[in-house]
């Protein structure tokens, strides 16, 4: 029997929100209505209560630099620890990871044509971490095995979202083959529009994430072809992060259900999003 992909979910990663947990910041003015509107999800993955998260989102400079730009990177590690991103690591677990899986995964990856950097040791920033707080809280331990997936959108050129949704659909055959019998979550992370410097600073394009929702789910091939500079002019130098969602649609079938959506405008500076879907066959 191979691995259940039980679903995929969308969401922002902003370190704001990461500290706003931490810090028990939640039931503040500001903070409470996002935390509101991503109960729902986090009632998903409870009921779902996945095996296997994998998590695809972008390093922030902690565990690669510009010395080193792998496109896709996959951890293979037993273990994946918080990383210090300059004020310490965020006190929550680490990770424990699935090796065999995660090679396999490796595997059949490259052997699908994607060259994949395959990292024996890594620790996992805000990119990762800031997703299973957002929809797991605050355990002692994740209750999921994770799997991250490391996409390049910091330095040019960076992976189409043509080459991300073919991504996924090269995950989905991998976990199709894959003889165990894992219950498997993915979660495509990042965006949604803002900008972090230049004149565009603090820019947020309300219209665009809204219409980026609603054709990840009914017009995935047609929001992939989406080339960079739309992603650029439309939601800022960041915006271009929403290509790793595209992962994560291209591993669910060409018809899916909508679980929950949420929208929130900011958090922090950004234009926050969250996303829910099955399979519609499942």
């Amino acid at each position: 029997m191979p691995a259940q992909l039980i679903g995929g979910i969308g969401t922002s990663h902003v370190p704001a929100v990461g500290a706003a947990i931490d810090h028990g910041r939640q039931d503040e003015p500001y903070w409470a209505p996002y935390f509101e509107k991503i109960e729902p999800a986090r009632q998903w993955m409870a009921d779902k209560s996945p095996d296997v998260c994998l998590v695809v989102y972008n390093d922030h400079a902690s565990a690669f630099s510009l010395e080193l730009i792998p496109t896709f990177a996959l951890g293979v590690a037993a273990q994946f620890a918080p990383a210090d991103e300059g004020y310490g690591p965020r006190q929550v677990p680490a990770a424990d990871g699935h090796p065999e899986l995660a090679w396999h995964l490796a595997e059949s990856l490259i052997l699908d044509h994607f060259d994949m950097t395959i990292v024996n040791e890594m620790t996992i920033d805000h990119g990762c971490t800031v997703p299973l707080s957002v929809v797991y809280g605050q355990p002692e331990a994740w209750p999921c095995k994770l799997i991250p997936l490391c996409v390049n959108v910091i330095q040019y050129p960076a992976p189409t979202g043509q080459r991300c949704y073919d991504l996924g659909g090269a995950i989905r055959r991998a976990l199709d083959s894959w003889p165990g019998n894992e219950r498997v979550a993915i979660l495509g992370t990042g965006g949604m529009s803002h900008q972090l410097q230049g004149e565009r600073a603090g820019l947020i394009n309300a219209e665009f994430d809204v219409a980026f929702l609603d054709r990840i789910v009914d017009d995935p091939a047609g929001q992939a072809a989406v080339e960079h500079h739309e992603y650029l002019r439309e939601a800022g130098s960041e915006g271009i992060e929403l290509v790793m969602w595209m992962v994560m649609r291209g591993a669910l079938d060409a018809n899916v259900r909508e679980v929950y959506r949420a929208h929130h405008i900011p958090t922090s500076n950004t234009s926050n999003g969250l996303l829910v879907l099955e399979n519609a066959d499942s």
